[in-house]
């Protein structure tokens, strides 16, 4: 069965579909398969890397379309491209483009996140990959996007090697308030965030994967979801979430059980001044459309180890949250 490489729908062959090609290609019926391969790619990396503005570790450069194909560039990207990482994850190596993919699709379709828009795609000689559409790039004009490092002043001079890391979810949502005019809005998203970070076993979710956006009316709104997946099936012994929920502050709860459950996202957005009625029901929801998150898991493009893995990892964090 063939599948659309980024909404998942069935399709008669393995390709990007039209309301995917809209989204992310603006209708340009754009070869699903990169011009060049893995090998490629890694040389195009060395060259290109000091031209760059892309952060983060993880092997990526950036694309742009012309004459629809993808191509790299280093000035006018508009794409973000990550191979199967070079230096090896301890498990399911293979497994993390569509592993990203996946949760951020789970993400949009089921809990209805605004993303990165997203698909994967085939480097020349069959290897799969991930691909991610820039969100800070509108009609040739590059919107001010701010990650909570740079917004919290955390950078290595100042606080250490693990800068992106010397935080916690309660800081980022208490300095939403500071920055974003429509703070009730945002921070329902922020939280709704956060939960389903620790509910997919993303632990990874630092400083430097929260941002906020320009918006068009020139204010400041929280940027759409980006670099998300399910670390934990890549290292197992990893922590359940990258950052504390709390700053100086722990629930008997989580004193007890080691690990957050229920009633310490509650004690969170009481401090984010979310309504308790509200934060129950984003909780519920996570519980409720569990049989969606199955069937989107078993059509993705994981392994069938690592679908595996993925489906016990996501039934053991909903007990968490229940």
């Amino acid at each position: 069965m063939n599948r659309c490489l980024s909404c998942l729908k069935e399709l008669d062959k393995i390709k990007i579909c039209n309301s995917c090609l809209k989204s992310l290609f603006n209708k340009r019926k754009v070869n699903p398969v990169l011009n060049f391969n893995k090998k490629d790619f890694l040389k195009i990396r060395t060259e290109l890397v000091d031209k760059f503005s892309i952060s983060g570790v993880q092997d990526k450069i950036s694309l742009k379309i012309h004459k629809n194909e993808l191509i790299p560039t280093d000035k006018d990207g508009e794409f973000i491209l990550k191979p199967i990482p070079i230096n090896p994850t301890p498990e399911f190596n293979d497994d993390v483009p569509a592993n990203e993919h996946i949760t951020l699709q789970i993400a949009k379709q089921v809990f209805k996140i605004k993303i990165a828009e997203n698909s994967l795609i085939y480097f020349s000689d069959g290897e799969l990959a991930f691909i991610s559409k820039r969100f800070d790039r509108k009609n040739n004009k590059k919107l001010q996007q701010e990650d909570f490092c740079q917004i919290l002043n955390k950078i290595p001079e100042n606080v250490g090697k693990n800068f992106k890391y010397d935080g916690s979810y309660e800081q980022i949502g208490k300095s939403i308030l500071k920055h974003i005019p429509a703070y009730m809005i945002e921070i329902e998203k922020y939280f709704h965030l956060v939960i389903f970070n620790y509910v997919f076993g993303n632990g990874d979710a630092h400083l430097k994967n929260f941002s906020i956006l320009e918006s068009d009316d020139e204010d400041y709104v929280l940027s759409p979801a980006y670099d998300v997946l399910n670390t934990s099936i890549h290292f197992p012994a990893e922590s359940r979430l990258a950052l504390d929920l709390f700053t100086d502050f722990e629930t008997e709860s989580y004193k007890i059980n080691g690990f957050y459950k229920r009633l310490d996202f509650l004690e969170l957005a009481q401090k984010l001044k979310i309504k308790k009625v509200r934060a129950e029901r984003f909780l519920d929801e996570f519980v409720m459309k569990k049989e969606r998150v199955y069937d989107l898991i078993k059509v993705s493009f994981l392994s069938d180890e690592a679908k595996k893995r993925y489906l016990e990892l996501f039934d053991d964090r909903i007990k968490a949250i229940v």
